[in-house]
């Protein structure tokens, strides 16, 4: 049984998918925005300063960094909560459906993706500091960095997951049950996921030429999931993605504004660096990973219809445990 046809394994029609969609939306932008929320209002003196603040993500408060990465992540805790529950109490199958169609979770293949990515991101970064040292300002101050390798390390996995399970995961297969082919979710859930990063600053600085940029690495989260039917690898990349991108390199203009080892104080601007994962980077990860994990089938995996299959009686009841 294929990726998306664990979702045939629950309760699959149309209108669960509606009512846990506005679950986790409630938690994600609601109960998750609490604490942010609260944070804000003991750092602004006045009303007026917090609805100020608010249009830059209240960051002009001053707000210490590592303690406003670590709500904003706090948010994406709630959504993945509410994803589980909705997923193993309302669409009654087991959580493990939305991550892997293997019999069990593979961690080697997150941490091949974790460490491969990490590997390409430290070169290509380091590369950028050698060659254009005069864009960076060494940043480095003991104690905010090691709390800040402590949150990356530990919090954003979390942030980074509940992305993959919902987008690659979750959405991914109840679109492809709904519509019965791969193609179409794949491609939607990379659009969606690419709308949704629109509100990040960077597409303010940089126009909507970054799209580009976060719907390719969306379509490659998704190639990468629908190849190696399960979500392992693309949950590596994305977690040591977001974790480099927290403490390595930092701007006063991006989405990840932490204490991390160097600032990049150069213009911001439209460059190499934006396309150079999307049109080299990912096609070699694809590459390698189809021959280390002997991946066939490209166009019947990627743009093959989905047909409901038949489950045995020990398939049901795992579903639900």
């Amino acid at each position: 049984m294929n990726f998306i046809q664990q979702a045939y394994k629950g309760n699959n029609q149309w209108y669960i998918y509606v009512f846990v969609l506005f679950m986790v939306f409630f938690g994600w932008q609601f109960i998750g925005a609490l604490p942010l929320l609260g944070l804000a209002g003991l750092y602004a003196n006045n009303t007026q300063e917090f609805m100020l603040a608010a249009n830059d993500n209240f960051t002009s408060l001053g707000i210490d960094k590592n303690l406003y990465l670590f709500v904003v992540i706090l948010m994406f805790v709630f959504a993945l909560a509410f994803l589980y529950i909705g997923v193993k109490f309302i669409h009654k199958r087991a959580f493990k459906t939305v991550v892997t169609s293997r019999e069990r979770i593979d961690w080697s293949r997150f941490f091949n993706g974790f460490v491969t990515w990490g590997l390409v991101s430290a070169v290509t970064i380091g590369l950028g500091i050698a060659f254009t040292p005069e864009h960076y300002v060494w940043n480095f101050h003991p104690i905010p960095f090691i709390i800040l390798v402590f949150v990356s390390f530990l919090f954003l996995p979390l942030q980074t997951s509940f992305e993959e399970l919902f987008f690659r995961g979750y959405l991914m297969q109840g679109i492809g049950v709904l519509v019965k082919n791969r193609w179409f979710p794949l491609l939607i859930t990379s659009v969606i996921f690419g709308l949704l990063h629109g509100a990040n600053p960077e597409i303010e600085k940089l126009g909507y030429i970054a799209m580009v940029f976060y719907i390719g690495t969306g379509l490659f989260f998704g190639i990468i999931t629908l190849m190696d039917e399960g979500l392992e690898l693309a949950m590596g990349l994305h977690a040591i993605n977001n974790i480099m991108a927290a403490f390595l390199v930092t701007t006063n203009w991006t989405v990840f504004q932490t204490d991390a080892l160097f600032i990049d104080v150069s213009e911001p601007s439209v460059g190499l660096e934006m396309f150079l994962p999307v049109f080299v980077l990912y096609p070699l990860l694809l590459l390698y990973f189809s021959k280390k994990y002997s991946w066939k089938n490209w166009k019947e995996k990627l743009t093959g219809n989905i047909t409901k299959p038949i489950l045995s009686p020990s398939e049901e009841t795992q579903a639900i445990k």
